[in-house]
């Protein structure tokens, strides 16, 4: 049926903040949150499944602001999924164009991960054809309103009027056949604009596998040399202070498989250990620099006669480790594997050497007080 003028843009939709993004509600679960007021405010009810009819559940012709979890929606001006149609992608919406008029909500359970839609010029599936599988602007290319029928295999599909989104639209579900678009739609030769339904973002849970870490390089890295010498008769003071701070530096990053089915801008963490939770965007933000404090311990006094010379070392390792991914959409869940990537230099160490100092009258000795090379 044909659908009066309304476009998507026509309600007002508020993207997820980035902290919703991380920690979506209730992971893998689809719902969505209707109110009797503009900005989430009055009576609200919740739904998980189709409501043929808000009526009957005191809650019809109120609808003025609303909350999409998951799987988009779809919501009817009419009982019985009938009037008007709208769809409702994951997002929050302060306020809608229609205004109390939502009498029917259904959820898209469908996949929609690979849409593609058949679209034919002429009635019966006839004359040239073009198949899409993602958003198109016909008025680009050679079959703007020239579309008069059409088979959807996977997705469902919004068809406009009108470029750039614009005009009424036609929903089209999977498995749908429309033989001619003049009796169903009167739409024939009027397409120029569709786009698939995007699903809903998908929970993400990660588990590092840490019994499969693989250290792919290690080795010891001299970051100070403190030398000091005591060349009389009695035991020295060596520092005024006990210890000294350091600064080490971690490196670690995330790669997915070539096969994975996270869309860029999905995020989630890492939990690396109780002080390092590591945050992973897609396309975004997949690596990460971390830096710490180590404080080490000096030795309080020199004996006599004697020349202390303190290494402090680093131990940098590379390692990787295989991570599993689980991930929930549409109430279906798979998993897939990642490798988590580290360099590290927070292991410091120190090593003690001392030796007889020069003897007096050779070559000149250091002062007492440390000197400190190569911070």
């Amino acid at each position: 049926m044909a659908l009066p003028s309304i476009q998507l843009s026509d309600v007002r939709r508020d993207e997820p903040s980035p902290a919703q993004r991380q920690c979506p509600a209730q992971p893998g679960i689809n719902k969505i949150l209707v109110y009797e007021h503009a900005d989430f405010e009055g009576l609200s009810r919740e739904f998980t499944s189709d409501v043929p009819d808000l009526h009957e559940l005191d809650f019809g012709d109120c609808i003025c602001s609303l909350r999409v979890v998951g799987q988009p929606w779809v919501a009817y001006t009419a009982p019985k999924y009938e009037g008007e149609a709208y769809a409702l992608e994951e997002g929050e919406y302060r306020t809608v164009e229609k205004n109390k008029a939502f009498s029917a909500l259904r959820l898209v359970h469908h996949d929609l991960a690979d849409p593609q839609i058949t679209l034919y010029e002429e009635p019966d599936y006839a004359g040239q054809s073009k198949v899409v599988t993602e958003e198109t602007n016909l008025t680009y290319g050679y079959f703007n309103d020239r579309v008069s029928s059409h088979v959807v295999q996977r997705g469902v599909w919004l068809l406009y009027k009108h470029p750039a989104r614009g005009g009424w639209y036609h929903i089209a579900w999977p498995g749908e056949r429309l033989p001619d678009y003049k009796p169903e739609l009167g739409f024939r030769n009027c397409l120029s604009h569709l786009r698939p339904l995007a699903p809903g973002r998908p929970a993400v849970t990660a588990r590092i596998l840490w019994d499969q870490r693989k250290v792919e390089d290690e080795r010891d890295v001299l970051i100070d040399e403190i030398v000091g010498v005591n060349a009389t008769a009695l035991e020295q003071t060596f520092t005024t202070s006990s210890s000294r701070e350091y600064v080490t530096t971690t490196l670690q990053s995330f790669r997915f498989s070539n096969a994975t089915s996270l869309r860029v801008g999905l995020s989630f963490t890492l939990a690396v250990e109780a002080a390092n939770v590591f945050t992973v965007e897609k396309g975004r933000s997949e690596s990460s620099t971390r830096r710490d404090r180590v404080e080490v311990l000096l030795p309080a006094k020199i004996p006599p006669h004697t020349q202390l010379t303190i290494h402090v070392v680093s131990k940098e390792a590379t390692i990787s480790v295989p991570v599993e991914l689980t991930i929930s959409q549409n109430e279906r869940t798979k998993t897939e594997l990642g490798e988590y990537r580290c360099v590290s230099g927070r292991t410091i160490s120190t090593k003690y050497t001392m030796k007889p100092a020069p003897p007096p009258g050779g070559e000149q000795a250091p002062a007492p007080t440390p000197s400190a090379l190569g911070h």
